[in-house]
């Protein structure tokens, strides 16, 4: 596709899009460039975050301390930067590369490229941009934490054409997207260890149950113009390996904070999070595109709901 001329009159806003908020006060010019980066849809932002915080977490339990530090605090706030930037660089590749098809899907045809609100060259120039605040943000980290970020570049790059080739995309989207637990684990700590590994596998388990939830809102589109994901691979069986998938990652997840001594009221405390998982499974509707948004953007809670039982089992378990 040639690249476009910029108006950003253009830019239609996706359904999905949280009104009110910054990027609708901004100046037009800048409106298409936050949408690339998705700040009007932070949801996507706090689920690559949310593994950043865990890793940090863990990696405090590891070191048998207590989580909250001024050290600690100040890496949360750098791996939010991070996220925030290297979420919005992912995206703005993946619409690069995604254009013809985003073109083609009424869920995501307004977004700045295919509506013609950024070109295809200064979209890459955008990415580079990001791509290199998000290395200085790296580059703040100890020697461990820099190599597995570089080493996150691979996955990230590899992900558009992962729903060109097999049916399990939101798979590839679950390493790529819980990197963060790796990397915050070695930002704490120098390196990785198997609770670590534990905590990573759990979080590709839960990205699997709500992407596979996300993608049922485009499973007609999808079917149409030959993309492939879970949602259409699993079909009206998708309650059933939500459910698995939930399942797997809980009991991971507990198993990380066991490797890690976290204690019995980690246990106690991670039911807040399992029942809100399933919640979801419950309340699931495939053919019902605005409960599966719904149901996707509550992750954010469950998100939470983690994080707290992995930060209160610090201080007393």
């Amino acid at each position: 596709m040639a690249s476009m001329t910029e108006n950003p009159e253009t830019l239609v806003k996706p359904a999905d899009a949280v009104a009110a908020v910054l990027v609708d006060r901004a100046p037009p010019k800048l409106q298409p460039y936050l949408r690339l980066m998705r700040l009007d849809r932070p949801i996507g932002t706090w689920l690559l975050y949310w593994p950043c915080v865990f890793g940090l977490i863990l990696g405090a339990a590891a070191d048998s301390r207590p989580f909250g530090t001024l050290h600690d605090i100040f890496l949360v706030v750098l791996l939010g930067i991070g996220a925030v930037v290297m979420r919005g660089a992912g995206c703005t590749y993946n619409d690069i590369v995604d254009r013809d098809f985003d073109a083609a899907v009424a869920r995501t045809r307004g977004r700045p490229i295919p509506s013609g609100a950024v070109s295809v060259r200064n979209a890459w120039l955008f990415t580079i941009g990001q791509c290199l605040v998000g290395l200085i943000v790296l580059l703040l980290l100890n020697r461990m934490a820099i190599i597995l970020g570089f080493a996150s570049l691979v996955l990230v790059a590899a992900y558009p054409f992962m729903k060109r080739i097999t049916w399990w995309p939101q798979a590839w989207l679950g390493l790529t997207f819980n990197w963060g637990a790796v990397l915050g684990f070695a930002a704490q700590t120098g390196g990785v260890d198997i609770g670590d590994l534990y905590l990573y596998a759990g979080l590709f388990f839960w990205t699997l149950g709500y992407d596979t939830i996300y993608a049922h809102q485009d499973k007609d589109d999808d079917a149409l113009i030959g993309v492939k994901s879970t949602a259409r691979l699993l079909g009206k069986r998708t309650r059933e390996w939500i459910l698995g998938f939930y399942a797997v990652a809980f009991t991971l997840i507990l198993a990380a904070g066991f490797t890690e001594h976290t204690g019995g009221v980690f246990v106690f405390l991670m039911l807040a999070a399992g029942a809100h998982m399933m919640w979801q499974v419950r309340e699931l509707e495939i053919d019902n595109s605005a409960k599966c948004l719904k149901l996707f953007h509550a992750n954010r809670e469950t998100g939470a709901l983690i994080a707290a039982a992995m930060v209160i089992s610090t201080w007393v378990g």
